[in-house]
């Protein structure tokens, strides 16, 4: 006689979770990247494509916004960890968000993939069209950001360092803005290129098993910050054999050299990719050290 009522039970158990979960994760909307046929593709396949996986706030104010670059040795997306988990993060913190596919070595229908410079003009034009849409969308257009994590963190600091000028007379409303982020966010980032601690994997997709040694230099971001770098936060671990700290390290000390506003928080423990640490002794502090950072430089409300 009691099996019914544990039924019903377990049923509206189940129910409860889902709505939790339903809850916790914020709506979406993906939206094609480029108008057309993206620049240097001549296919519309599976990872031919990059998408926008935009997720909206509700505020009576104008807000910043973020680009996520998910990570995974430019031939893949972690998409998880390294996507929707920050989304979801940065929903919490009142923050819309959009996370780029950008186009990666191995995928695509011709089985070739892309390289540089497919990444990054992906996430240039990403950060444009964050800007170009800040009006309809409720954002503030100088308060458009990007994070990134292991190789989406070289792109990162590519599109920290790299810009795409605005084009005022363009016929492509996104073209008339600059792709200039207004902050930046390094989780755990192939930097350097060519060196002993450089993340070989990352390096070959983007540029090749023998690059023109001027590529290397250009993309090896350390050597391209400048003044007009933006305001940059870096977090990693020493105990990362992946990619090494001195990734991290050299990108700082280039920002400290060129008066760039930069912090760093390195943890003695942790593997490589743990997206917010949780759980994780030292490490699981960075996301709230980030969140103060947001708010000292005005992209988040202080509480």
């Amino acid at each position: 006689m009691l099996r019914p009522r544990r039924s019903l039970l377990f049923v509206i158990a189940v129910a409860v979770c889902c709505s939790q979960l339903a809850a916790e994760q914020p709506e979406s909307t993906t939206l094609d990247l480029w108008p057309g046929l993206p620049p240097g593709s001549t296919l519309r396949g599976e990872g031919d494509v990059p998408k926008l996986i935009l997720t909206r706030v509700e505020s009576k104010e104008p807000t910043a916004a973020v680009v996520i670059l998910p990570g995974g040795g430019y031939n893949g997306h972690a998409m998880d960890h390294e996507g929707y988990q920050f989304a979801q993060w940065f929903h919490s913190l009142g923050i819309p968000s959009a996370i780029c596919t950008y186009r990666l070595r191995g995928k695509g229908n011709d089985g070739k993939g892309y390289g540089h410079p497919a990444p990054m003009i992906d996430a240039q034009r990403a950060i444009q069209t964050l800007r170009a849409n800040a009006s309809e969308w409720n954002l503030d257009p100088n308060r458009i950001g990007v994070i990134g994590f292991s190789a989406g963190g070289h792109l990162c600091s590519t599109v920290s360092t790299h810009f795409a000028k605005a084009d005022p007379v363009s016929e492509d409303p996104v073209a008339r803005v600059s792709s200039r982020p207004d902050f930046s966010i390094l989780c755990y980032p192939v930097i350097a290129f060519d060196k002993p601690y450089s993340h070989g994997g990352s390096q070959r997709n983007l540029i090749g098993a023998d690059p023109d040694p001027e590529l290397v230099i250009d993309l090896s971001n350390e050597r391209q910050v400048s003044e007009h770098t933006p305001p940059t936060f870096l977090f990693h671990t020493a105990a990362d054999r992946v990619v090494p700290v001195q990734n991290s390290l050299d990108y700082f000390l280039a920002c400290q050299e060129h008066g760039v506003p930069a912090e760093l928080h390195v943890f003695p423990e942790g593997r490589h990719g743990v997206g917010l640490a949780k759980n994780l002794s030292g490490a699981d502090q960075w996301p709230e050290l980030c969140a103060n950072w947001l708010r000292r430089i005005g992209v988040v409300a202080a509480e």
